[in-house]
């Protein structure tokens, strides 16, 4: 009777760790299987979007942000001379939330404003 009690409970332990094993792997499958939700507004468009912004550039970055709780942005680095442009296009409305411009300062002296 006592081995079977002991095989009984030792049984009963691994089906439920197994078991939260198993849900564990589940929810993280479903999780990282979850589509990403695509923007509305394409990198092509986005990339129209910034150029109307500055005209006579051309694109030297392009990086989606995926904010979570904010709004998904395209983010854009354009070059048009010695200048460089950060623009950043709204990936659902199409509308720029952000454009700087920069000095592109190169000149190899330490007056702290190179990149």
């Amino acid at each position: 009777m006592r081995i079977t009690k002991k095989l009984l409970v030792a049984g009963i332990v691994s089906i439920a760790a197994t078991g939260g094993a198993v849900y564990a792997t589940a929810a993280y499958a479903s999780e990282a299987a979850a589509p990403a939700v695509a923007p509305k507004v394409t990198a092509e468009q986005a990339i129209g979007i910034a150029l109307k912004q500055v005209p006579g550039s051309w694109v030297s970055e392009l990086d989606f942000d995926a904010r979570g709780q904010q709004a998904d942005v395209w983010e854009l680095e354009l070059t048009k001379g010695a200048e460089r442009h950060e623009v950043d296009v709204d990936a659902a409305s199409g509308k720029v939330t952000k454009q700087q411009a920069d000095q592109d300062d190169d000149d190899q002296n330490d007056d702290g404003d190179d990149d």
